[in-house]
């Protein structure tokens, strides 16, 4: 496999970019100090990946521009260092402004806002399910949308267990949602403005289209003769509208909470 560093199949298909950046330093190392597999093939793949992007050009090494190939590599490695220590010190120093980026690219501001909005609920299960639905996503994305289904179920529950409200444990998650959105005033029939209602009937077919899709393409359900694979991006539009709305619901759920608790003036 890719992990294990020997050839394999398309590098598109098991791992992210800030991961192609590391397989890469690895191969480099790798070849540098003759400890362990060096795949050419797919050092040239990557190089050019991440030269013709704009955005990493000026994080690639300046030898790596010049050296299009592990045999062009090895002449200026071994010219360059004589010990095998330099060589990985080296590689690892000049490889690090690109893993910094490709790092901080990988965090989007909705994935901190989310974890922290969840972090409120104070429910290490809640967040142990948002992180699993995030690193699902481009390496196992069926289960990433059963995770983000997961994930809106238990926060419609843990919102309605704060709130003491029962409810059947095996309601469908459009119906949780109905009571949660009773409660928190986020029934589209409960607003006369007309944007609202159109806005949160769109939070409402979220919810409920995250739910079908989990039972259509999600991996907690077997599938047919003929079964259909979602893609990264499938999981990924899934797993971001789920922490919007979690977040959006935790959020409302809290200033619902702190109003009511409110002394009167």
């Amino acid at each position: 496999s890719l992990l294990g560093y020997t050839s394999g199949p398309n590098l598109e298909d098991f791992i992210s970019d800030f991961e192609k950046a590391e397989y890469m330093q690895r191969i480099l190392t790798n070849h540098a100090t003759q400890d362990g597999p060096s795949n050419d093939e797919h050092y040239r793949a990557l190089r050019r990946r991440f030269l013709d992007r704009a955005d990493t050009q000026e994080y690639i090494p300046s030898w790596v521009r010049t050296n299009s190939d592990l045999q062009q590599f090895w002449q200026f490695i071994k010219h360059k260092f004589s010990t095998y220590r330099e060589r990985r010190e080296f590689i690892w120093s000049e490889f690090r402004p690109l893993l910094d980026y490709l790092e901080d690219l990988a965090i989007s501001p909705l994935e901190e806002e989310a974890e922290g909005g969840l972090a409120a609920l104070d429910s290490g299960y809640v967040v142990g399910i948002w992180q699993k639905a995030l690193a699902r996503r481009d390496t196992d994305p069926d289960g990433a949308i059963t995770s983000a289904r997961s994930l809106l179920e238990a926060v419609l529950k843990h919102v309605l267990d704060e709130c003491g409200v029962e409810y059947d444990r095996s309601s469908e998650l459009h119906e949780l949602y109905k009571a949660v959105s009773g409660l928190l005033s986020l029934d589209c029939e409960q607003h006369e403005e007309v944007l609202y209602r159109k806005v949160l009937g769109g939070c409402s077919s979220i919810v409920s289209g995250i739910g079908e899709l989990r039972n259509r393409v999600g991996d907690a359900h077997g599938q047919g003769r003929h079964p259909y694979r979602p893609d990264p991006r499938h999981a990924e539009l899934a797993v971001n509208l789920a922490g919007a709305m979690c977040l959006f619901m935790v959020r409302t759920y809290s200033q619902t909470r702190d109003s009511e608790t409110e002394p009167s003036r």
